[in-house]
């Protein structure tokens, strides 16, 4: 089975376990990126993510070259923001047709996914199997070792 993981990370935390991921399971990676690149800190990221889910705004992002068809498992992780997905992976989800996968849903936050899974499979067209779904705690901050557990086990349910 060829494996894509496509995610966004603003602070890391969702590249630690698509790393991981993609390394377990000798996946293809792709990283979100905004064509934005000004850095945000402190409360200005704060106010300009929950700026952007509570006004339902989808910003540029950086092309990135994906041929979803080649692929039969795709992994799709996202920070939440405001218990939702965050809107640079939207933007994706709203520029790329994916149908008919296998998909397994991960999210990192700081204390409470809300709604963010349930948004996510929502702007994901109809024909696909949502198969796993999972989420993590600040795993750029926790132990190591944990997450890497975390992570194998899940891993381990999506063959």
């Amino acid at each position: 089975m060829k494996a894509a993981v496509i995610y966004y990370s603003l602070d890391g935390n969702c590249a630690v376990i698509a790393e991981q991921a993609a390394s377990r399971l000798k996946a293809d990676i792709f990283r979100v990126r905004l064509a934005d690149t000004k850095k945000r800190k402190g409360f200005a990221k704060m106010f300009w993510g929950g700026r952007m889910v509570v006004m339902h705004k989808k910003p540029e992002i950086q092309s990135l070259s994906i041929n979803i068809a080649a692929y039969d498992l795709i992994i799709i992780g996202t920070p939440v923001w405001a218990a939702s997905p965050a809107p640079p992976l939207m933007s994706f989800l709203e520029k790329t047709r994916i149908s008919g996968k296998k998909i397994a849903l991960f999210c990192c936050h700081a204390g409470g996914r809300g709604g963010a899974l349930d948004k996510l499979k929502a702007n994901l067209p109809e024909g696909n199997t949502f198969i796993s779904e999972i989420d993590f705690i600040n795993p750029s901050k926790a132990d190591r070792k944990e997450i890497t557990e975390k992570v194998n086990n899940w891993i381990k349910t999506l063959n």
